[in-house]
């Protein structure tokens, strides 16, 4: 224990040692004149990967690039370094005799993480390597911090999430998860946009933060002295611009759920939500398939996609089972044979299903799906026809009103997405509102509360209609094999180290 804490003290010595010469390095250049903080721009005319992709039209010619020193050998007159930008890396040949002898004692001085420009002729070296033959070297940013794999690496996740800008620089397929992450965001834009979609934006601080079941997050509007709350979905806004006549509307930004963290969950997550008037829950699972696939093609260049080892099939029509069909598959139990509540309890004392005294048949019904099924829906799956009492937003099933037409899609055994054809009826949805208002008393926190207004817009009239509401953060899990939600969010919520 004793040596293991000398040789950390070694080192800490060793790294502040280096810090202060940095900043001494620093100071010296300010003192010639040279403060690389002063330089306001850099005209860069080619990244790394333009150079090697274009090397035979390139070679011979002038090029400027920029970036960060990521690598550095010097001997004597001349030295290589590497230098890393947006598009990947590539090697620079430096030299006493093309510089100049003050540029190059300059240079020898740099440390990598420093960010510079280089101007130079491309040529391959004696190995191979396109490279930028420099005849300018500017520092455009000295870095006063060293970077972590200089030690030990950046293997400590936790200081991976808080210091994402390390992270990007030491990792490239983390620098690649975020592009992707991008791209597919892109993609689904232009997917709806062609499908007539138009995007809209929609308060954050609501009064009332409905249209989901979660706890929000309360704070205060000082100038209007009332709480409020940030929004836990995109739902009850996008509806009244239904009811106003924009008949297919959808929205991506950003939602708030007073909830843990988990490898699925981040209280602050990225949904999207669309609702297109005059269709139900059938072509919102038509969109949903059509837009999975469009979306992995154009970003991964396949339907096919590996996540955790296993291949998932987004090409093939996915599966549609109800909710009771899915659990009789894997229990045997039918709830349609069920008469009742209190025979619903009974079932689930007998196979270890915990409920509180509150639920009824249909949130029992929920509550054996979780338990039993969703771990089995490994490749694409709607499940379809949900109880009512957990969808207090869904219009009921005409032939079997204790259900409603409502979806989920599963995939790797996580719900991807869930779909309504949305209730219009503003009589029902008030006796629903009362439900959900009943439930909170009886101590239901994520139960949501009544909303007038949006009561007012569907007594204006609201078109049949389906929506749907998509996490994003899990469909970029899927297609870049991230394993945590931690992995795709580029600044993840984490806990204070002040605590």
């Amino acid at each position: 224990m004793g040596e293991t804490q000398n040789a950390e003290n070694v080192r800490e010595q060793d790294i502040n040692q280096l810090l202060k010469v940095r900043r001494e390095k620093l100071e010296a250049l300010q003192e010639k004149g040279k403060d690389p903080f002063r330089i306001t721009k850099y005209d860069v005319t080619y990244h790394s990967l333009d150079i090697k992709e274009r090397f035979e039209e390139l070679e011979g010619s002038t090029v400027s690039i920029a970036g960060r020193v990521m690598s550095k050998r010097v001997m004597g007159k001349a030295s290589f370094c590497n230098v890393q930008d947006i598009k990947g890396n590539i090697q620079s040949y430096v030299a006493r005799d093309s510089i100049g002898e003050e540029s190059y004692a300059d240079f020898k001085k740099y440390d990598v993480g420093d960010i510079v420009g280089i101007k130079g002729e491309v040529f391959k070296t004696k190995t191979g390597e396109i490279s930028v033959h420099a005849a300018e070297v500017t520092l455009l940013s000295k870095s006063l911090q060293i970077l972590p794999e200089k030690y030990h690496g950046l293997v400590n996740t936790d200081i991976r999430y808080r210091q994402r800008y390390t992270d990007l620089i030491m990792n490239e397929e983390v620098k690649e998860t975020f592009i992707k992450r991008s791209q597919i965001i892109s993609s689904i834009r232009r997917y709806l946009d062609s499908q007539g979609f138009l995007e809209v934006e929609t308060p954050m601080l609501v009064a009332n933060a409905g249209g989901a079941a979660a706890r929000p997050f309360e704070t205060h509007y000082n100038a209007l002295d009332e709480d409020v709350k940030l929004r836990i979905s995109l739902e009850l806004y996008l509806k009244r611009l239904i009811v106003g006549g924009l008949e297919r509307v959808y929205e991506i930004g950003r939602v708030f759920r007073n909830e843990g963290l988990d490898t699925r969950h981040n209280p602050e997550f990225t949904l999207m939500e669309l609702y297109q008037a005059y269709t139900d829950y059938n072509g919102m699972m038509d969109l949903t398939e059509n837009m999975f696939r469009h979306v992995a093609q154009e970003v991964c260049g396949t339907t096919t996609v590996t996540y955790g080892g296993v291949e998932i099939d987004l090409g093939s029509p996915f599966r549609r089972i109800t909710m009771i069909d899915a659990v009789k598959e894997y229990t045997g139990i039918d709830f349609d044979g069920i008469k009742d509540t209190e025979e619903a309890k009974k079932i689930a004392d007998e196979k270890g299903v915990h409920y509180e005294a509150r639920h009824t048949k249909g949130d029992i019904l929920s509550l054996f799906f979780e338990e039993f099924v969703e771990e089995h829906l490994v490749q694409p799956t709607f499940v379809m026809d949900h109880p009512v009492e957990i969808s207090p937003l869904t219009k009921r099933k005409p032939d079997k009103p204790e259900y409603v037409e409502r979806f989920e899609l599963f995939i790797t055994s996580r719900e991807m997405c869930n779909a309504y054809s949305e209730l219009n009826d503003p009589i029902d949805q008030r006796a629903r509102f009362a439900a959900q208002e009943e439930a909170f008393a009886a101590g239901d926190e994520e139960a949501n509360h009544t909303d007038e207004d949006f009561l007012n817009a569907l007594e204006i009239g609201m078109p049949p209609t389906g929506g749907i509401g998509y996490g994003i953060d899990r469909l970029i899990m899927l297609l870049t094999d991230a394993p945590a939600i931690r992995d795709v969010l580029l600044f993840p919520t984490m806990k204070s180290l002040d605590k």
